[in-house]
């Protein structure tokens, strides 16, 4: 009994879950299992999928179609810089400069959304990765620094403003050891001005730089050259007053930059000699404050370090490794650029400056009269210069006006009249000017045609000999 009633009931069983099977098997959806994305949605995966795959070209594809055929997709953008994106990783010269075409398209038509300063450090990253070494093109550095410095100051909100300030500091740094190594070149060839201008500019512009101490340390040094050279002019050639003045001029600047290597350089290698200079030149040595002492030593433990081996495969490198190790990880980069200071300026500065001081000390010492005549005044007979025909000894009375001429005849010399005409005294004047003038024309007429002869003389035809009697050409 216990096993019929174990069989229905199995039985039973058996027959609801064949109802419920095939009840479920009625109501089945045929696109459960199918992804129900948007179509521009699926043609933007596909473009992400294939610049995994490092396929560029099938990603642009996809991109360029999702922009054509869905104008008002919420991805636009983003397959916008996404196209400018598979150039960027494509990685050749002529890829990365159409990339920095589509970056720069992307910030005309989407200036307001959060990837314009993506777009923005894209292209400073790309003159980034192509700039080369201090001593080679520079260009691509210049575009770098430009880059940044426009994100920073677009875009200071950022997320990426961190990371372009680190990279800007290393693109300066690159630039600044550039000017330092022209400027020594000047240092080295005793071209002090030139010198003196370089390094100058480059700690006005690049205060962080490594070597900023060297090149504060070179100026002083071009400076005080200056005074020496100036100092060793001779007396006869220049007042002593006037070289202790121009003289003091180039130590006082001297002095400044040896200052401020002290003040704002304290922990540096050259803050030591700079004392020293100034202790030599009698200035008085100023003493940096705490708050320059622990800035300094922050920069200067911040900078990184390249081993003899990393120097010597930088060689062959075309990237500057070396300097952008060097370059500090604290500190604001210089967001504009000042005035730099231009060599040719600076020698004019220092001669017009010469020349003044000449003439203050020609002034003071009665030498020379710095009145103006206006046009049309008489000339003070202090101020006239001496007659070609005065004679040395006053008392000696001067020569007659009349003068005899080459004919042997008497020339007299015209007096201006009153009414502003030229006036002669008597005929015979006027027979004799008559006569002059007429042997003035005729010789200088005779001149005129022998120098006529002469050049026409080359351009003569010659006689024509042989064959060419017959053939004249």
């Amino acid at each position: 009994m216990v096993r019929r009633i174990s069989i229905v009931v199995l039985l039973g069983a058996l027959v609801l879950m064949g109802a419920a099977c095939g009840k479920n098997k009625a109501v089945k959806n045929p696109l459960a299992q199918v992804d129900s994305k948007q179509p521009d949605k699926v043609l933007f995966d596909r473009a992400m999928e294939a610049m995994k795959s490092r396929k560029y070209d099938v990603a642009r594809l996809s991109l360029q179609t999702l922009i054509n055929t869905y104008p008002d997709s919420e991805y636009l953008s983003r397959a916008k810089l996404a196209i400018g994106d598979s150039w960027f990783y494509e990685g050749t010269s002529a890829a990365w400069a159409q990339a920095e075409s589509e970056y720069k398209d992307y910030q005309t038509f989407f200036p307001n959304t959060p990837e314009a300063a993506e777009a923005q450090m894209r292209v400073a990253d790309i003159h980034y990765r192509q700039m080369e070494k201090p001593d080679r093109d520079y260009s691509h550095a210049l575009r770098a620094e430009d880059e940044y410095r426009q994100l920073l100051l677009q875009y200071p909100d950022s997320k990426l403003a961190d990371e372009a300030r680190k990279k800007l500091l290393q693109v300066q740094e690159v630039l600044a050891e550039r000017e330092f190594r022209v400027g020594r070149f000047y240092f080295v060839k005793e071209s002090y001005p030139a010198s003196i201008a370089r390094l100058k500019s480059l700690t006005d512009a690049y205060p962080l730089y490594s070597q900023a101490d060297e090149a504060l340390f070179m100026q002083g040094q071009a400076l005080e050259a200056q005074a020496t050279l100036l100092r060793n002019i001779p007396n006869d050639k220049l007042s002593a007053s006037v070289k202790s003045k121009l003289t003091k001029d180039y130590e006082d600047q001297a002095a400044e930059a040896y200052s401020k290597i002290v003040t704002r350089y304290p922990v540096m290698p050259r803050a030591g000699d700079a004392k020293g200079r100034l202790a030599a030149m009698d200035r008085t040595v100023p003493k940096p404050t705490a708050d320059a002492i622990a800035l300094n030593k922050q920069e200067q433990a911040s900078r990184g370090e390249v081993g003899k081996m990393g120097r010597v495969m930088g060689n062959f490198k075309k990237k500057p490794d070396v300097a952008i190790a060097a370059a500090t990880k604290v500190g604001q980069p210089t967001l504009t650029d000042p005035k730099p200071i231009d060599a040719s300026n600076l020698v004019r500065g220092a001669s017009d400056e010469l020349a003044q001081a000449y003439m203050n000390e020609l002034k003071k010492n009665n030498k020379v009269s710095v009145e103006q005549v206006k046009p049309g005044e008489p000339v003070p007979e202090n101020q006239a210069p001496p007659r070609s025909d005065a004679p040395k000894n006053p008392d000696q009375a001067a020569p007659a006006p009349e003068q005899v001429n080459e004919a042997g005849q008497n020339a007299v010399t015209a007096a201006p009249a009153t009414d502003g005409s030229t006036t002669t005294s008597g005929a015979a004047n006027s027979k004799t000017d008559a006569t002059t003038t007429g042997s003035t024309d005729s010789t200088a007429t005779k001149k005129d045609e022998a120098k006529k002869d002469e050049t026409s003389s080359s351009s003569k035809s010659k006689k024509k000999k042989g064959i060419r009697k017959v053939l004249p050409f």
